[in-house]
């Protein structure tokens, strides 16, 4: 028999179902396990998703997902007609949810690769995928992030203001600032200014100059990078 002849035939025992030769009590198995760590990363994201951006809904798809994908790697081991009919089937849909987060999307690889993992039997590398990822974002989430810069938005009258005195005081009360623009029109004066301080004692002295008519104190939401 030559090797055109052997090829021919692996094909064709392809075609009709030949397939890795999983048993039932193999698919069983494989199942039950994507199921424990589906459940695991539903633990695990309920518990370091931040409250503002957790959906139980993405929470119980995770869990579902990892499942799905290993009965999806068990059904293409099964031959070469499913195979390619999944490819197809998956290769038109479509996810048109936007990502709210983006730690979202890491979630999302680990369920589907540990679906993947499991479907084709590497259960050591599953259980290790699952404990380096708990050990990495435990450890990145200790890591602490500065505080971002906030804005001072000062208005007064530019005949009775005295810029000197305002530097004063917010050099004194602040451990790092910047003027980022300064306007004049109709006689008074605005200043933005970026600066690092603590929001109460600093206002309380400014509040004593008569010459400010209005001094806002802009908090930024977003985070530091260091």
């Amino acid at each position: 028999m030559s090797v055109k002849d052997i090829i021919k035939n692996s094909v064709y025992e392809s075609l009709v179902g030949g397939g890795s030769g999983l048993s039932f009590g193999d698919m069983i198995f494989i199942l039950i396990l994507a199921c424990m760590i589906g459940i695991y990363i539903f633990i695990v994201y309920k518990t370091t998703a931040k409250s503002a951006f957790y959906s139980r809904d993405l929470n119980i798809t995770l869990a579902g997902m990892a499942v799905v994908v290993a009965a999806i790697m068990i059904a293409m081991q099964s031959s070469l007609i499913v195979s390619l009919g999944m490819v197809g089937a998956l290769s038109i849909v479509r996810f048109r949810n936007a990502v709210k987060n983006p730690m979202d999307l890491l979630y999302l690889f680990w369920s589907i690769s540990a679906g993947i993992i499991c479907g084709v039997g590497l259960y050591i590398l599953a259980f290790l995928l699952c404990i380096i990822m708990t050990v990495l974002l435990l450890v990145l989430e200790k890591v602490p992030n500065m505080k971002a810069s906030s804005l001072l938005v000062i208005r007064a009258s530019s005949k009775e203001l005295n810029l000197k005195n305002v530097e004063n005081i917010i050099d004194k009360h602040s451990k790092y600032w910047k003027e980022k623009s300064r306007s004049i029109k109709n006689g008074e004066t605005e200043l933005i200014i970026e600066l690092r301080t603590s929001e109460e004692e600093l206002l309380k002295e400014l509040e004593t100059i008569e010459a400010l008519h209005q001094i806002n104190f802009l908090s930024h939401d977003g985070e530091y990078r260091i």
